[in-house]
């Protein structure tokens, strides 16, 4: 069996069925022999975004996989693997690397030294003889633990070089652990003790498919629950505890419950300092359940550490809560204060949600969008900048990983990918993504890719001709040189690419579009819907 007949083999046993990539890489040919099917992007990046969100949507269970070309193509596919480890996304990631007796002669570009700040695991293979073993801690990395992507580079001059004749593999298990009982008893006495308690979910919950465990646990202390942009989707929006989620836009509840909590319970959070999170008071005690116990005490002191996976951490909470609260706390309380404070913020929203001016107010573009699709059946994920702030305080998710939500780093042009990965995962999905016109210049040639691998997503544009985001902070330059104009027919572009475009320009006529759009992908066709939006930079902050 030669190398890369090995590798393939091995990626189908652990249960991989799509391998995005970008020639030239001997992999894509040696997977589709066996099999697993290659899905060819026009960028790396869009690929590996493909990947990622094959394991995000399935909580790991699949594993996303990409592979690229070595040099050039290994040095584009950086921001989508640095992305995936911020956000501790598991996914195999497989790079042509030079030829063994070149492979460290500068300038040549050398994944394993060069990526091995952005991956959990970074390893050549060598030798034939050492594939298994190679793969083996690859996956082994990917599955335990907190994860992240596992970069093993294959040189180019060894893949048809045979692994001898004892080729074993076993697919490796996945293992999890507790928090100490003694830390889950300090827990659960803070917790016991306090008066307005705030639970705070991370992606965490979703990896740990720990949404019964995190509802049951809400319901049993009566406190309220808000989510990062990663856990949004954790527990249903709609549930009468939930305050949304919170990112560099918040809706009021959150805001509201976050800085009047004494006690702060993080499920499967880092609390990692970002302007694309909550901005945590510093005076509040914090409960902090993490895998990763190098997340204690890194942004906020954590009082107290619970070390462990979410759905097991919470499972031995609610045990030991059970032994003093008997039946759920009364919430009604509760449940009024929220209400009372949503409805507040509502109505302050509620004109431009609402608005029937031209050009389109982007709120009304998102809730017309909200009201039209089966959520039950929906995956939508924002892009980079204003879509992301416009969009994540107003959808209410109810169903898990209905929302894939991002932000310790922000690459604009990353929900097209994470749409297209999500449809391959999910294909009885509607899968959409939110995104700009900033955004689409950044990945926008991959709209082709959707039709040319007949993958039907619906893509909404938000199109106000301008970095809107960036005229606070630009406005000599463009007063001047008009430095934040951007331009373009991106109705047009899908349909000279296959898929389906529209534009809209009338309030009254959004409805229609999302319809006609969801009836093309039903179809088996992509349709990009482009709305021409004000330069709208308002958000909610409080």
């Amino acid at each position: 069996m030669k190398v890369g007949q090995a590798v393939a083999e091995i990626m189908k046993r652990e249960g991989i069925e799509i391998l995005c990539g970008y020639p030239v890489n001997h992999l894509l040919e040696f997977a589709a022999a066996a099999d697993i099917r290659p899905v060819i992007v026009r960028q790396e990046r869009i690929g590996l975004h493909m990947a990622d969100a094959i394991s995000r949507v399935t909580s790991g269970r699949k594993i996303g996989a990409f592979c690229m070309q070595h040099g050039p193509g290994t040095e584009n596919a950086y921001g989508g693997i640095a992305q995936a480890y911020s956000e501790s996304v598991p996914m195999l990631v497989i790079p042509q690397g030079y030829p063994r007796r070149i492979a460290h002669i500068d300038p040549n570009y050398n994944a394993v030294r060069d990526m091995r700040g952005i991956s959990k695991l970074a390893e050549p293979v060598g030798l034939p003889s050492e594939v298994a073993h190679v793969m083996r801690r690859a996956f082994s990395a990917i599955r335990n633990g907190r994860s992240g992507p596992a970069i093993v580079e294959i040189p180019t001059d060894i893949w048809n070089e045979e692994v001898g004749q004892h080729f074993e593999y076993t697919p490796v298990g996945v293992h999890k652990y507790a928090p100490d009982p003694v830390d889950i008893r300090k827990a659960a006495a803070a917790i016991l003790q306090a008066k307005r308690p705030v639970i705070y979910a991370g992606t965490g919950v979703q990896w740990a498919e720990a949404w019964a465990e995190l509802r049951e646990f809400a319901e049993l202390l009566g406190a309220p629950v808000t989510t990062s942009l990663g856990g949004k989707s954790s527990f249903p929006e709609n549930h009468p505890l939930s305050l949304g989620s919170g990112g560099n836009a918040v809706p009021k509840p959150v805001h509201h419950f976050v800085h009047n909590a004494d006690v702060i319970i993080g499920i499967g959070c880092s609390f990692t300092e970002t302007n694309f999170g909550i901005k945590f008071p510093k005076d509040k005690t914090f409960i902090h359940a993490t895998l990763d116990p190098n997340h204690l005490n890194k942004d906020v002191v954590s009082s107290i550490g619970l070390v462990g996976d979410a759905k097991l951490t919470l499972a031995a909470l609610i045990g030991e809560l059970r032994q003093t609260i008997k039946s759920n706390r009364d919430s009604k309380p509760v449940v009024a204060e929220i209400t009372k404070i949503r409805e507040e913020w509502m109505e302050h929203w509620r004109p431009l949600l609402n608005s029937n001016e031209a050009p389109l107010s982007p709120y009304r573009v998102i809730w017309e969008l909200m009201n039209t699709v089966d959520l039950k059946n929906t995956i939508i994920t924002h892009d980079a900048g204003s879509p992301r702030d416009q969009i994540s305080p107003f959808w209410v998710s109810t169903e898990p990983l209905s929302y894939i939500g991002w932000g310790k780093t922000t690459q604009l042009g990353m929900g097209l990918g994470l749409a297209m990965g999500a449809k391959l995962a999910k294909p009885d999905k509607l899968c959409i993504n939110l995104w700009g016109d900033a955004a689409i210049g950044f990945t926008g040639m991959d709209f082709e890719t959707a039709v040319r691998e007949r993958i039907p997503i619906l893509s909404i544009l938000l199109n106000n001709f301008s970095m809107a985001i960036e005229l606070k902070v630009m406005p000599i330059s463009t007063e001047k040189y008009r430095s934040t104009d951007i331009s373009g027919d991106y109705a047009a572009m899908a349909r000279a690419f296959g898929g389906y475009g529209e534009r809209v320009t009338q309030p009254g006529d959004i409805k229609a579009a999302i319809r006609r759009g969801i009836e093309q992908t039903q179809a088996g066709k992509p349709a990009l819907l482009e709305f021409i939006t004000a330069k709208e930079t308002r958000v909610s902050k409080f």
